[in-house]
């Protein structure tokens, strides 16, 4: 991977803290030029994606709210959570400054922006997701590798589907095909090369040992 990853010698300690289930992650504020895991479920395992225009709403809120403050290299939204794996844009690189607000701010209000529409749309009250949404900074390309094939297992790991490349609400279709998109497909094709057959090659050998737990039943 080309990419370098920020020196950090707490890197082990943030992988463990990631690897355990008891765990609600780092919660500090999300920082410029950092690459985070970004993940969250409904209040008490409800369902927060109900219907297919709910995953297509919530992108339109993605594009509104995100895209200006973060890259995503890859996402996949399930029944009742979502995983996000991003990066902080770095304010050097942002042409246009006006109405910007600090990416913590951008993702609590995107957040909000959803749970108010599926409150309004299905007559219901009260929080749609636990709080504070979850992140955890990634710190080496391999535990990047790791979660980029855990995202994308994630609706099998489930049992939601025999096979994780036919779940439709995954970057997996974007990443391995040529449609416009708003995934950094190219930044990942040119860290990991082929990855329809990286991707292959781990659903050959999806055992316990290649899936990294990120939450107790998420």
């Amino acid at each position: 991977m080309p990419k370098p990853f920020p020196s950090n010698t707490h890197a082990e300690d943030i992988i463990n803290k990631t690897l355990n289930p008891n765990q609600s992650g780092d919660l500090s504020p999300l920082q410029p030029g950092t690459i985070y895991h970004i993940y969250n479920r409904g209040v008490n395992g409800e369902t927060i994606f109900r219907e297919k225009r709910n995953c297509d709403y919530f992108f339109t809120l993605y594009a509104r709210h995100i895209q200006a403050v973060a890259d995503t290299y890859a996402f996949c939204l399930l029944p009742n959570h979502f995983h996000l794996l991003i990066e902080i844009k770095n304010l050097t690189g942002l042409s246009d400054l006006s109405g910007f607000k600090p990416a913590s701010q951008a993702f609590s209000n995107f957040f909000n922006a959803y749970a108010k529409a599926i409150n309004k749309t299905y007559q219901r009250t009260g929080p749609l997701f636990e709080r504070p949404f979850k992140r955890i900074p990634v710190m080496d390309s391999d535990y990047f590798a790791r979660l980029l094939i855990y995202i994308h297992q994630n609706p099998q790991h489930h049992g939601i589907v025999d096979d994780h490349r036919a779940w439709p609400y995954s970057s997996y279709d974007v990443l391995t095909g040529n449609q416009a998109t708003f995934v950094k497909r190219d930044v990942i094709r040119d860290w990991f090369g082929d990855i329809k057959e990286l991707f292959n090659s781990q659903q050959m050998d999806m055992d316990a040992n290649s899936k990294v737990d990120i939450l107790d039943d998420n």
